[in-house]
């Protein structure tokens, strides 16, 4: 009787999980399809959901209005390198407020969280006049300088707490042994603490290549990346839904299909601790 319940527990839990999970996809399903369609049957009501005339005539037409390539070149370039030169500042950081701890470590903490806080509106005329006069309007530098500044404390926030996990006895021993702090940090922590490091990468990836608002209002042409790219598609003439689906379906592509071969370690990351 036990078993029969457990059973039937587990059916009813995995067949909410679907459930949920296509719930949540399903927006993405939607766009692809939509890619797929021509503008009137976009607009069909009831719209169709694969009984349609499938055309790739849409993603022909965005290739020609637009330069995929150089959009996905720069939103590359500059999610990679604002993640890189953030998990470079971020991890000497983490690992002195985890193991070297001040009376204020707490306060720049709960600072840092508190920049998060603040909408971004609040401080892009400031920051738009700094750029315009420096020169960093529309260019890579600028986006990633801006984007590593943003994700910053999200950062240091994931690698502190999972910093916090090592146990203080395994340094000590390093240290015991003749290690230095860049020896520690670097052939102990390090390597200990991949798995946070692997998942902290990936969603601060993801948060750079999602960024839409500072790109949209720092970039116009040379550094514009793939959210600028679709935003190009609303025009005052109105949404022209099947070529906007089909744009937005390239652009989520690339870190779609990222996401999807490294959902292990995300999940990993973000739930295992550093030591088992």
């Amino acid at each position: 009787m036990a078993r029969m319940a457990t059973t039937r527990r587990v059916a009813v839990s995995t067949i909410a999980a679907w459930l949920c999970g296509f719930l949540i996809f399903f927006p993405i399903l939607w766009m692809v399809l939509a890619s797929f369609k021509t503008e009137l049957e976009a607009f069909a009501v009831p719209p169709s959901f694969l009984f349609f005339h499938w055309t790739t005539e849409n993603y022909a037409t965005v290739q020609e209005r637009s330069d995929y390539f150089h959009h996905a070149l720069n939103s590359i370039i500059i999610a990679g390198g604002s993640t890189l030169i953030a998990l470079l500042i971020a991890i000497p950081a983490a690992w002195s407020m985890a193991f070297s701890p001040t009376k204020r470590t707490k306060d720049i903490l709960l600072w840092m969280l508190s920049t998060k806080m603040m909408p971004p509106v609040g401080v892009l005329v400031p920051i738009y006049l700094i750029f315009k006069t420096v020169g960093l309007l529309d260019s890579r530098i600028g986006l990633v300088f801006i984007l590593c500044l943003g994700n910053l404390p999200i950062v240091i926030w994931m690698l502190f707490t999972y910093f916090k996990e090592i146990p203080r006895d395994i340094l000590e021993a390093a240290r015991m042994d003749g290690a230095t702090v860049g020896r520690e940090l670097v052939y102990v922590l390090t390597p200990m603490a991949i798995p946070g490091l692997a998942s902290t990468l990936l969603l601060n990836l993801i948060l750079a290549w999602n960024e839409a608002f500072w790109t949209l209002n720092l970039s116009t042409s040379n550094a514009a990346p793939l959210t600028v790219f679709i935003a190009s598609y609303s025009s005052p003439e109105g949404l022209f839904w099947a070529k906007l689906s089909a744009a937005s379906t390239l652009a989520i592509a690339p870190i779609l299909v990222l996401g999807w071969f490294s959902q292990k370690q995300l999940v990993r990351g973000l739930t295992f601790g550093a030591v088992k």
